[in-house]
């Protein structure tokens, strides 16, 4: 705790600093990936970048890297796609008379 009572957080010890410009985009999943030494890649979603979250984890080993970036530079948000719910299809009923 500090003098004033409040609690400090400790320094995160990251790998690495990477440009956002260096790390690979996901449009369909929104994520940016950069390659981690143990062979995985570290991972951060766009939604957490502008939330103002910098910090990219790797899934598979302990490691994380800080992300350098502008929160006006990222994607902008793209509008959810409209669904059109289409009217039920009547199924066509055939009667056939059967001669007895």
């Amino acid at each position: 705790m500090s003098a004033d009572g409040q609690e400090e957080e400790e320094p995160i010890s990251v790998y690495d600093e990477v440009e956002i410009e260096d790390m690979t985009f996901d449009e369909t999943l929104q994520i940016y990936h950069y390659p981690c030494p143990c062979g995985d890649k570290f991972e951060i979603a766009l939604a957490d970048l502008r939330d103002e979250q910098d910090i990219a984890v790797c899934p598979s080993c302990s490691l994380m890297i800080r992300v350098i970036f502008e929160v006006s530079d990222l994607p902008k948000v793209q509008a959810e796609p409209e669904v059109v719910e289409e009217p039920p299809v009547e199924e066509a009923v055939a009667q056939v008379e059967v001669a007895a």
